[in-house]
């Protein structure tokens, strides 16, 4: 893919301050934003429809580098590499799932490059990080510079492939995620053909223990729909039940009979419907020994 030569004609802006950015965004049309480039730049190389006539390069502006840990939550901004955020300690402490994910996505040098942002905004079906966000209850700050600030839950951010709720006139500056409680336990599983290859699958478990039993649980998967799912039914029926093995295989079952894969030249729908019930269920058991929890 480097050999490949940018033919596609356009405009080149690099704002120094978030205001100026917003303000770009609210006069032109057809902008898209360069954070690290990773799907931008090989959509550009390979003549995919991109439909841009300006590339706003974001990489200046220091509002939307660095992480905040708050009394409440862990605030991540969006264009911060994920190569850094993978060595954040509080991350790999307390948000074990979304470390799994970042260490899991590509190969080194694209993580030296990809962001968060850009992962969750590509909002590609099978992306990474889109799962442990979703688990860990996140929100996004988008902001403009008509309405100010709005946030938006994970699960109301993804719409379908390559499709967000993002305005043309905004921009992702935050993702915001709750501390998780005590007895918390959280697991990533990605199946792949090689390591830096995107997902056939991915499922993500976070779950908190009250002594034997469940007292919440996230579920989510991607590469098994149009879009990453958090798998809300199920999370909750699991809610107050104590953790078993048939418990775990009858949840397997479940996540297998629930999603809509499809086949692609990756692997086949079939495949994934048969692998997911695996995968859900070592992903679910691993979450819940982590709270330090046994299974019956």
């Amino acid at each position: 893919m480097n050999t490949y030569a940018l033919t596609a004609e356009f405009d080149y802006l690099k704002p120094q301050t978030l205001k100026e950015a917003l303000g770009i965004l609210a006069e032109k049309k057809n902008v898209k934003i360069y954070a690290g480039g990773t799907d931008l730049i090989v959509k550009l190389k390979v003549g995919a429809p991109v439909g841009m006539d300006i590339m706003l390069d974001v990489n200046a502006i220091p509002e939307l580098f660095g992480v905040t840990d708050t009394a409440d939550s862990l605030v991540i901004a969006a264009a911060e590499k994920i190569a850094v955020l993978e060595k954040d300690t509080t991350i790999r402490k307390d948000y074990t799932a979304l470390y799994e994910a970042f260490y899991a996505m590509a190969s080194i040098s694209v993580r030296n490059l990809a962001t968060l942002g850009g992962n969750v905004c590509n909002a590609s079906p099978v992306a990474d990080a889109a799962c442990p966000v979703l688990c860990y209850d996140g929100s996004f700050t988008l902001e403009s510079l008509r309405d100010g600030k709005r946030t938006v839950k994970a699960d109301a951010f993804f719409v379908s492939p390559g499709v967000t709720v993002i305005r043309e006139d905004e921009i992702l500056t935050h993702i915001v995620l709750p501390h998780p409680k005590e007895n918390t336990g959280a697991a990533y599983h990605k199946l792949s053909r090689v390591k830096s290859d995107i997902a056939k699958l991915s499922v993500c478990v976070v779950l908190r223990r009250e002594r034997d039993s469940i007292a919440s649980c996230r579920i989510s998967m991607a590469a098994v729909a149009a879009k990453p799912l958090l798998l809300r039914e199920i999370s909750d029926s699991l809610i107050g039940k104590v953790m078993t093995r048939q418990l775990l295989e009858k949840t397997a079952e479940e996540v297998a009979a629930f999603i809509r894969p499809i086949d692609d030249n990756r692997t086949t729908a079939e495949y994934r419907s048969d692998v997911s019930r695996v995968i859900a269920r070592d992903t679910i058991e691993e979450a819940w020994k982590r709270t330090g929890g046994e299974i019956k």
